[in-house]
């Protein structure tokens, strides 16, 4: 099991988001935890893995998705059991349009 965090700069996400919890952690899949956070131009992310020394893909999955995404003032925790890294994107993406209650 491997866990850490990692910040990135990204736009302030959209008022009025809420916490939400997409995906089940079972094997090849995820789940994310959405909740709001400070400061308002940063997205804090846990991740908690069972694919040990995948940091740097994760990195750079994560920092794809702050780049793309609204997401400033959230914070994210990833709980892995496996999920590829598209499968990250995409879990990534809808919990994101639940929090937001529109699309990514």
């Amino acid at each position: 099991m491997e866990k850490f965090n990692l910040e990135f700069d990204s736009p302030p996400s959209p008022a009025g988001v809420r916490s939400a919890l997409c995906g089940v952690v079972s094997s090849g899949n995820l789940e994310v935890l959405v909740e709001t956070g400070e400061p308002s131009h940063v997205c804090r992310v846990e991740v908690n893995t069972s694919a040990v020394g995948f940091r740097d893909i994760w990195q750079a999955v994560l920092a794809d998705f702050a780049a793309s995404h609204a997401a400033g003032g959230l914070s994210l925790a990833i709980n892995d059991a496996g999920a590829t890294p598209a499968v990250v994107g995409l879990r990534l993406a809808q919990a994101f349009e639940t929090s937001t209650g529109g699309p990514t």
